[in-house]
């Protein structure tokens, strides 16, 4: 199957500041040569700890902040060579949800005006009539009352705000979703509700996700496939259930060890020395390993590069079977 996306050895550097002479010192390569796909109506789940660079990866392929390096093909068609004017009129087809509702959400306008700019810049509705019939289909898509056209954001509860921006999402018709951790500043029993939307959704519309996470219990329910990111590269990328039943990479497996569990399974619990290091002065060899509870000599000064293991996983460790 031809990929609806496919990122290769993207890179997104920030520059330090500057010296007198007007170099850059201490940059930052918050990714560093990612290269994924994502199929039709497939959902790809990306999880790693804050800071890894999951946000700046589906900004970057959305060209919310600009790579450095690397192609974002989408449907065949390289997204960071197009001109200002021509990347407008691709925008419809992928959309973000953000992680915070009440900033992406202009306060003062009413959530009817709020979805129906986006149908009148790309002509997606005929007269007011039209645009407010479809409104009334987006919002009653998602599971609000009717009449919310007429309120503004700060009369919605967080769980009904994030609605909000599934509907403006959904209102241009798009194939591809990045979804930045939609669910994570919201209630349990919320989080199941919009999950389970995004869900029924994905099915209904054969929608394309990009959900990006740190909850693998969420990934695993919503995604076919769960790629795994550390200090701005993949270390691991493989079938939902596999990735966190059978972990290949320590840091995956330290992650799906940290998921909390109702009862004992007798299994001991990794416990990762240390904080992330800085991707300011990334270490040497492969970049887990000041934290790695299984180095060895060679992970010290020899980066390990995704491979293949098994069937349909990758993984960038020297140790993995």
């Amino acid at each position: 199957m031809i990929p609806l996306l496919e990122v290769d050895a993207l890179q997104v550097v920030y520059p330090g500041p500057r010296d007198l002479w007007g170099r850059s010192r201490n940059t930052v390569n918050a990714v560093n040569g990612v290269s994924l796909t994502v199929a039709p109506g497939e959902a790809l789940g990306l999880v790693g700890e804050s800071g890894c660079g999951k946000t700046t990866l589906g900004r970057a392929i959305l060209r919310l902040v600009e790579a450095s390096s690397g192609r974002v093909l989408f449907q065949g068609e390289d997204w960071l060579q197009l001109s200002p004017s021509e990347l407008r009129g691709r925008r419809r087809h992928a959309q973000m949800i953000f992680q915070d509702p009440n900033s992406s959400l202009n306060p003062r306008l009413t959530v009817g005006a709020s979805l129906g700019e986006a149908l009148e810049i790309h002509h997606l509705a005929n007269g007011r009539a039209g645009r407010l019939a479809r409104i009334r289909e987006l919002l009653a898509w998602v599971g609000l009352p009717e009449g919310s056209e007429k309120r503004y954001p700060h009369e919605f509860s967080g769980g009904q705000r994030q609605r909000i921006g599934i509907a403006r999402a959904l209102a241009v018709e798009p194939k591809l979703i990045v979804c930045d951790e939609p669910v994570s500043a919201l209630d349990v029993s919320v989080q199941a509700q919009i999950v389970n939307l995004l869900q029924e959704l994905q099915g209904a519309r054969r929608l394309a996700y990009l959900f990006i996470s740190h909850d693998l219990a969420v990934v695993e329910h919503l995604c076919a496939r769960i790629a795994v990111m550390y200090l701005g590269r993949l270390v691991e990328v493989g079938p939902a259930r596999d990735v966190c039943r059978t972990p290949a990479h320590p840091y995956t497996q330290a992650l799906v060890s940290a998921v909390p569990q109702l009862h004992s399974d007798g299994v001991p619990r990794i416990q990762l020395r240390g904080d992330p290091p800085s991707p300011v002065t990334p270490p040497s060899g492969c970049p887990f390993h000041p934290r790695c509870p299984v180095a060895e000599a060679r992970c010290r000064t020899e980066r390990p590069l995704l491979r293949v293991i098994g069937q349909d996983r990758q993984v960038a460790c020297h140790l993995a079977v």
